[in-house]
């Protein structure tokens, strides 16, 4: 027998606990649960963390956060 491995009955006793623990009404609200928290996780942890600092860069004449006026901002690409 392995570490982990589990046999047909043991996964039956499993189950038959969760039932009574939790009720056969919130066995699906328990798995919704479970898959939206997993796919936050997987979510959270392929997501770039790093703010990006660096400054915007500025045309010359221009102050850094004014626009000319009558001239609609320009867009960074």
């Amino acid at each position: 027998m392995g570490c982990m491995g589990l046999r047909p009955s043991e996964v039956l006793v499993i189950l038959v606990v969760v039932v009574l623990v939790f009720g056969a009404n919130k066995i699906p609200q328990l798995g919704d649960a479970l898959g939206r928290g997993i796919r936050n996780f997987r979510k959270a942890t392929r997501e770039d963390d790093a703010i990006d600092v660096t400054p915007k860069k500025v045309e010359s004449g221009q102050v850094a956060g004014s626009a000319s006026k009558g001239a609609p901002p320009e867009e960074d690409a």
